[in-house]
């Protein structure tokens, strides 16, 4: 039986451009864009997923599924990496995390799949990419863990650098993540 997959959504931030932690954020249906995120991961193959919390992560937490595990950054002021970091440490025997973003509303599980792929190992190293742009899911197989959680500004230049297979998943939609509070006219 191979390694589980497990699905990690990054969600720390204070979210200063859009003008609060985006894990209280919820769309205009009322839903939670965590729980937006989580089930993302979880339809899409996952076989557990972790949500990193930081700032507000005492009234986040309510809005975190309960089937998802929850862990604190307990620096998440010194940057992404720092959450990717905690949020690594939790992941245990996994041969791959596939990690997101909280601020990915539209992140349909047809993305996390072809970003995934059939049967991921630990020297896997995949990121979605939308319009030539690079974005999530992206999965950090087992072996780059420590070097993707080096850097505080986050894992971008890690796989960068390190030749992360690019999967073009435009025709997915959902790839915006979203910065500032959408305004009606």
């Amino acid at each position: 039986m191979p390694d589980p997959v497990v699905g990690l959504v990054l969600a720390a931030g204070a979210g200063t451009r859009y003008g609060m932690p985006k894990a209280m954020v919820r769309d205009a249906d009322g839903r939670p864009w965590l729980d937006h995120a989580a089930s993302a991961l979880v339809a899409g193959g996952c076989a557990d997923v972790v949500v990193v919390l930081g700032a507000l992560a005492e009234p986040a937490v309510h809005l975190v599924p309960p089937w998802a595990d929850v862990v604190l950054a307990r620096d998440w002021e010194s940057g992404p990496g720092r959450s990717l970091a905690e949020g690594l440490q939790t992941c245990g025997d996994a041969a791959a995390a596939v990690v997101t973003l909280v601020d990915l509303p539209g992140l349909r599980p047809e993305a996390v799949r072809r970003v995934v792929g059939d049967d991921p190992a630990p020297s896997d190293l995949r990121r979605a990419t939308y319009r030539g742009r690079p974005g999530h899911p992206v999965v950090l197989g087992r072996d780059h863990w420590a070097a993707a959680a080096s850097d505080p500004a986050g894992a971008g230049g890690y796989l960068a650098a390190a030749g992360a297979t690019l999967l073009d998943c435009t025709d997915l939609g959902g790839g915006d993540d979203v910065d500032v509070v959408e305004r009606s006219a």
